[in-house]
């Protein structure tokens, strides 16, 4: 086989797109994105460059535009069908033509057709998006630039958009060897100081513009080459203040419409009283969901020898050891299909948890692909347990191809659950994991480079045990004369310390008047609460039109759900409604897309014209693949990770649902030969510590708890007080030792050490001054009872 690169020519030519230099705009917490992709021809005939590409979930893209020689044309947003029709008749006209398009099945998924380039002509392509910020548990806003050059993967013969695949001739060929550069830089401003910026790539040094820090730049360093997704973390200092944004409408606009008047952003920290948040839940049903596909045995990263599966098993174990008694729980596995290791949930004890993590332990990344529908499907089919809220975590490191009828799945049973999600490794699909955790009123995390899986979950369970919050109301308080239209669906969850968006437009006015209030009411354990946030009806000066967009794609996707959820029992029009926002807001949506002809001259490009698909590898798309995939052209060799078996083969003749139907009809699962041996006890001292303790919260005296201490059994039983009790003596060792040599790790064990320490109050032991004292002693440390909770 003949190793090949990019779009290539019959002298193997490297592809037409090369360049790409993106400008990240971050405004405390939204950001506008500029991405300008450089395409050449260097071929002898006109090319048509399918582009399929991923962005931000809940991106909200609003500009398009392409320079020809010194042409430029903007794009404009039309009803979806009509772009590809006016895009279709360009192209057989003979011009230049250009349609970016949002997937059907997942939001975060953008095809881009580039038609009627000539022989040795240069095309500059400008694509802007807006997009909010996410906020992680430690309180970092995470902005997270997909690898657009890593395009995931789409069929030979597949509609690249056009809906014309007869005109074209097409081959494809692997993005992982495409030689291109990058230019990505990031300017920051807040109304508070910028503390710092974190990536998993490497940066050169922020630099700041002005003396309160409240800006900045940053830049990736050279040589970066974008073989991964490029996340920033930006944290500020005070964070957690409530913040609201007004901003003026467009002059130009239509009367009444959306993008003619002031909309106003409110970010909402709710703060609960300490009281309560120290007192967590003993009560739910706790659901975990893991994927076991076939990518999930490569490592979290390049510089990791642990795998995902592995790092998912040990988290398990953490959640496991965490859950209070007297909950229920179950363990769900899914990939080509699924299982679960009880029929149904079962109560928290010592004999299912043991029963559990036997199975843990045996878990292996061997059921195939990545199939989450049926098994959430089933979950949700199982009734609920009285006065036992369900909790779903949901683990995966791919996407799928029906994100949206997940997302609405997730969106159906939101009243009887919470969902938090966690997307594994590069590739994760932002808007499956952003979509469930938004519609499951719970919380997403992104585990990349080298955060720890463990760590962000544990985050996640503090957020599950915290008392639930219901009665949620949002009431506007303005003027007389000015009224507000809320454009965010309703709040369904809060969560201490975790930011709420909410968008209104403001119409009408009130001379005189500069201020409006907005009060959150919601209870919290049977207590009433009351949030105000005061905020400016006075529009921002120089904001853009970035509230805006936000606020219409926020309405645009509520809208899309309504439609996909009513099942052709919507209102009459609400397509239309979606359109015609689309168009209004120039912001795109699943039933629009953009368009730009270029005719130029009106002289028609001439010669025959040749499709060029530039998809991803099957291993590209998952981010586990190990090495380059070699193919031969037109045919092109695919393997899929996810599928657990041999490599699919797929050419230029295959049909275009050929890879979904195997992806689905797939049955079969591949075991690695040792995926039966019996899994070792894990290494780390801090997990053989955390496998040791009891369902109640308390540990024994044995030889390996004696191991993991330092010390010998006879050591740990002689310096044992007299009239102590021999479990209290073992849990307040355990206790010293994790205070005195794992603080690093305190997020990862600090519930399942409160559950001790609960354990160890309801023993009343005399003797536990005593303890702490000799534990002390016998381990060198000098960990004070009070630190502990003691």
């Amino acid at each position: 086989m003949v190793n090949c690169c990019g779009l290539i020519t019959a002298k193997k030519e490297p592809v037409p797109l090369k360049s790409i230099e993106v400008e990240v705009d971050v405004r405390d917490h939204v950001a506008t994105v500029v991405s300008t992709l450089q395409y050449e021809n260097k071929e002898q005939s006109p090319i048509e460059a399918i582009f399929v590409f991923p962005l931000p979930g809940d991106a909200a893209v609003c500009h398009f535009s392409a320079k020809i020689g010194q042409t430029e044309v903007v794009a404009e947003v039309q009803e979806k069908q009509k772009a590809r029709e006016e895009y279709d008749d360009a192209l057989s006209s003979g011009h230049q033509a250009f349609l970016l398009e949002e997937s059907e099945q997942s939001p975060d998924i953008f095809t881009l057709s580039v038609g009627s380039l000539p022989p040795g002509e240069s095309a500059s392509i400008r694509l802007e998006y807006v997009t909010e910020l996410a906020v992680q548990a430690d309180d970092g806003l995470r902005f997270c630039l997909p690898a657009v050059l890593n395009p995931r993967y789409q069929p030979q013969g597949g509609d690249g958009g056009s809906g014309n695949t007869s005109s074209v001739q097409g081959t494809s060929v692997p993005a992982c060897l495409v030689p291109y550069s990058l230019s990505f830089s990031a300017r920051l401003s807040s109304p508070r100081p910028i503390s710092k910026v974190e990536s998993n790539c490497i940066l050169d040094p922020l630099q700041y513009l002005d003396a309160e820090q409240s800006q900045a730049t940053v830049k990736l360093a050279s040589g970066h080459k974008f073989d991964r997704d490029v996340e920033l973390l930006v944290y500020y200092k005070d964070s957690h203040q409530p913040a609201a944004v007004v901003e003026a409408g467009l002059p130009s606009a239509k009367p009444g419409s959306l993008m003619r008047d002031p909309v106003v952003m409110l970010s909402i920290y709710p703060e609960f009283p300490p009281s309560v948040m120290s007192s967590l839940t003993t009560c739910g049903e706790f659901l975990f969901l893991v994927d076991r596909s076939g990518s999930m045995d490569m490592p979290l990263d390049s510089g990791k020898q642990q795998t995902r599966i592995d790092s998912a098993k040990e988290t398990l174990l953490l959640l496991l050891k965490s859950l209070p008694m007297g909950c229920y729980f179950n363990i769900y596995s899914f990939g080509s299909r699924h299982s679960h290791i009880f029929p149904k949930s079962v109560e928290y004890s010592q004999k299912s948890m043991d029963e559990a993590l036997t199975q843990v332990e045996k878990m292996a990344a061997d059921m195939g692909g990545t199939e989450i529908l049926q098994p959430l499907q089933h979950i949700f089919s199982q009734p609920c347990i009285p006065n036992q809220p369900r909790q779903l975590f949901v683990f995966t490191d791919g996407e799928v191809d029906n994100t949206k009828k997940v997302i609405d799945l997730v969106k159906q049973n939101s009243l009887s659950h919470r969902c938090f999600s966690f997307g594994i490794g590069e590739g994760a699909s932002s808007a499956l994991i952003s979509g469930v955790a938004k519609e499951g009123r719970g919380h997403a995390q992104f585990i990349t480079g080298a955060d720890r899986l463990q760590s962000k979950v544990m985050q996640s369970l503090r957020f599950a045990l915290q008392p639930a919050v219901g009665d949620i109301s949002v009431t506007w308080d303005v003027p007389k004369g000015v009224s507000v239209s809320q454009l965010s669906p309703p709040i369904t969850a809060l969560f201490q310390g975790q930011r709420s968006l909410l968008y209104a437009q403001l119409t009408g006015e009130s001379p005189g008047a500069t201020d409006g209030c907005v009060i959150v009411n919601y209870s919290l354990a049977d207590q009433p609460s009351q949030n105000q946030i005061l905020f400016s009806l006075k529009p921002a000066e120089d904001a853009g039109l970035t509230v805006h967009r936000l606020a219409a794609r926020t309405l645009i996707r509520s809208l899309e759900m309504e439609e996909r959820l009513c099942e052709g029992q919507a209102e009459p029009g609400l397509k239309e409604k979606v359109v015609q926002l689309s168009v209004q807001s120039g912001v795109s949506s699943c039933f629009t897309a953009f368009i730009a002809v270029n005719k130029g001259s009106g002289e028609a490009v001439k010669g025959p014209l040749l499709r060029r698909n530039v998809p991803v590898p099957m291993g590209m798309m998952y981010r586990s693949c190990p090495m380059p995939l070699a193919m031969s052209c037109p045919q092109m060799a695919y393997v899929d990770c996810d599928m657990g078996g041999p490599p699919l083969v797929f050419t230029s003749a295959a049909p275009p649902s050929f890879y979904g139907k195997m992806r689905r009809n797939n049955k079969t699962s591949f075991s690695p030969a040792d995926s039966h041996q019996p899994i070792q006890p894990p290494r780390d001292p801090m997990l053989n510590l955390i496998s040791l303790q009891r369902a109640s919260g308390s540990w024994t005296p044995e030889t390996t708890l004696a191991t993991v201490l330092g010390k010998t059994l006879v050591e740990v039983e002689t310096s044992k007080p007299a009239p102590a009790n021999q479990d209290v003596w073992a849990t307040v060792l355990a206790l010293i030792w994790l205070h005195a040599f794992k603080m690093e790790a305190q997020v990862e064990w600090q519930l399942l050490a409160m559950k001790a320490v609960s354990w160890l109050h309801a023993q009343k032991e005399s003797y536990l001054t005593e303890c702490v004292e000799a534990g002390n002693v016998l381990l060198g440390c000098k960990v004070e009872k009070g630190s502990m909770g003691l």
